[in-house]
């Protein structure tokens, strides 16, 4: 596949060509192409991407991407991932009207006001712009507050960042955003407290206590009913039946094989 691709001059990176997305997908024709994964090729032009227009799903993530022209020609495309890229300008995406989710962490993103140019995609309803668990963002991302002021930009969004905003887990996210909260202000609040506790000589807090009592977790045995415990029984001298008949089979079986044993074979004697 590294052979069809085009190395740019002066060792520019790779180049989109219609050898390398029919060696990467199998197809023969570009417009079948509704799949396409790219990840980590070197990739810096994107070439005859265009060509694909009938894409739905592009992963083009780990790249060396910076100009998103031909995205612009794709109008069913639905999931595009570009993290990972050199992307300063987001601008020709916003021609990908059927665009829902959308991953541009790790890019070269400075402003809230570069994104503004999305707002026209209806159907977007996740955008990630950071990804900690990758160690990807965009400068915009260190703008405080950045979080909601995009929320207030994209009302359709379900997801930013991989959290949701609404539906159904969104409640979750909520809980874990006020507890950081109020620890935050806790720990603010016993900072201060131990301070003056140091300077005036205020009691020590006291030993944290466990929420419930020893035990409490533990399943608890429940009491059987009489009825239960006389099927119990009952079921018990059954299968103690059950096994005395097997083992009065079994005396039998073997008593009959050993008479058996014992016969002369009619076929043994020579005439």
């Amino acid at each position: 596949e590294e052979e069809d691709a085009e190395e740019g001059p002066a060792g520019g990176g790779t180049q989109i060509t219609p050898q390398l997305l029919k060696a990467a997908t199998g197809e023969f024709s570009l417009e079948s192409i509704l799949l396409l994964r790219l990840r980590g090729r070197g990739i810096a032009r994107l070439g005859c991407l265009a060509a694909c227009a009938n894409l739905e799903w592009l992963d083009l993530s780990g790249n060396a991407i910076a100009r998103l022209d031909a995205l612009a020609a794709l109008p069913a495309l639905a999931v595009l991932n570009l993290a990972a890229n050199r992307v300063a300008d987001a601008a020709p995406l916003a021609a990908c009207h059927n665009l829902q989710v959308l991953n541009l962490a790790g890019n070269r993103l400075s402003g809230l006001h570069q994104l503004r140019c999305l707002t026209g995609l209806r159907r977007l309803e996740s955008l990630r712009l950071r990804d900690p668990l990758a160690g990807l963002a965009n400068p915009l991302c260190a703008a405080p507050g950045y979080r909601s002021a995009v929320a207030d930009m994209f009302p359709g969004l379900k997801a930013i960042d991989g959290e949701r905003l609404c539906g159904r887990g969104s409640e979750l996210y909520q809980l874990c955003r006020d507890l950081d909260t109020s620890l935050g202000h806790g720990a603010g609040g016993a900072g201060a407290g131990g301070g003056g506790g140091a300077g005036g000589g205020g009691e020590c807090p006291s030993a944290a206590q466990p929420w419930v009592d020893a035990g409490f977790w533990e399943p608890r045995r429940r009491r059987r009913s009489s009825i239960v415990e006389e099927a119990y029984r009952q079921f018990g001298e059954v299968l103690q039946e059950c096994r005395e008949l097997g083992r009065r089979a079994d005396d039998t079986i073997a008593q009959a094989e050993r008479a058996l044993a014992s016969r002369p074979d009619p076929n043994s004697f020579v005439f």
